[in-house]
């Protein structure tokens, strides 16, 4: 039997239950049932929650505006296909700057581009590309501090890749810098309240 996710409350797993109960199909069952069972199996981070909806935990790494050019796309797989990160338009020359309180990890070349990477709390790694930097490896940075300018070459105009892992998976960077609302669970047709 699974255990109740630590963010799930009784009440929310017994609501959750008596819809899946009331729905008259057994695919609308075995989808409410999926969504309890996998939130039990793996819990989510009390870091992505507080992370998580409209509230913004870390600033943007450039100035505003804030276009994004494409967006996050989760890939299926460690080594499917996806976008792990989002690209967000700037000017070229771009002033970097930390998102959040870290330690620089690591400022190099990856295949032909030049990448930073910041090691923040709770398991969360940024990356940011092309990004020349000076900071070296194992600096401490504070939210806001310049720790490099964009350079040309990832889109046809200028801008920045912005990746984030937590625990090593790619996660989208809105889920810190505030763009991303909660979910709301809407009912496809109307039906009863239980008793």
């Amino acid at each position: 039997m699974p255990h109740t996710p630590a963010f799930a409350s009784a009440e929310a797993k017994q609501v959750l239950s008596s819809f899946a109960a009331a729905w008259p199909t057994r695919l609308s069952r075995l989808v409410i049932l999926s969504v309890l069972l996998s939130a039990s199996v793996s819990p989510v981070p009390t870091v992505a929650r507080a992370a998580a909806g409209t509230t913004a935990s870390w600033a943007w790494p450039v100035p505003v505006p804030h276009a994004i050019e494409r967006p996050f796309i989760a890939p299926e797989s460690a080594y499917s296909a996806g976008h792990r990160g989002i690209d967000i338009s700037s000017t070229d020359d771009a002033v970097i700057t930390a998102p959040a309180d870290g330690v620089v990890y690591f400022s190099g070349m990856v295949v032909d581009r030049p990448v930073l990477s910041i090691a923040h709390a709770d398991g969360l790694v940024s990356s940011y590309e092309p990004v020349e930097s000076d900071v070296p490896q194992g600096t401490k940075v504070r939210r806001g501090d310049d720790v490099g300018h964009l350079l040309p070459g990832h889109c046809a105009a200028a801008c920045l890749h912005f990746g984030v892992r937590l625990y090593g998976q790619y996660v989208s960077p809105l889920n810190y810098l505030g763009g991303i609302p909660h979910s709301v669970l809407l009912p496809t047709r109307s039906l009863p309240l239980p008793p």
